[in-house]
């Protein structure tokens, strides 16, 4: 894996601030997820890495991401019946997913309506996170390229 020290450092300090030790396999894999940000599944995540990284396996992807997603640095995506998807953004937004394309797009929620969805908790309850999620497909077709 030849990553420019810059961002090698940047990805070793990050996992390194959330309590991981770098190794090359996360490494990878996390800048994957960074660098592409388009909500890549598993399988989406393990093609781009074998490509760098030949001796890689999917368990060892997979171990990766779950580690990444408990220690905090990706999120997961669901959507009924698809694969997870992870997403690097941690801050709280909501998912559209464009029925047509099966692509993911972030957006974002301001935060007064955060909380005013979060005033609809019943009394004694406090919501740790708010996941909200469109279903849809594009009313006008993309512009081509």
């Amino acid at each position: 894996m030849s990553l420019p020290t810059e961002q090698r450092d940047s990805l070793t300090k990050r996992l390194t601030d959330s309590g991981l030790r770098p190794t090359p396999q996360r490494e990878i894999v996390f800048k994957v997820i960074l660098e592409k940000r388009n909500h890549p599944t598993a399988d989406e995540i393990f093609a781009q890495v074998k490509a760098q990284m030949p001796t890689i396996s999917l368990a060892t992807v997979y171990n990766c991401l779950e580690t990444l997603v408990h220690n905090g640095l990706v999120r997961q995506v669901n959507f009924e019946r698809a694969p997870t998807r992870y997403c690097p953004h941690l801050h709280e937004h909501a998912h559209f997913h464009d029925e047509t394309t099966g692509e993911v797009h972030d957006i974002e929620v301001p935060a007064e309506l955060l909380a005013q969805l979060r005033a609809l908790l019943p009394s004694g309850y406090v919501a740790n996170a708010i996941e909200l999620s469109f279903r849809g497909r594009a009313t006008t077709p993309p512009p081509e390229s």
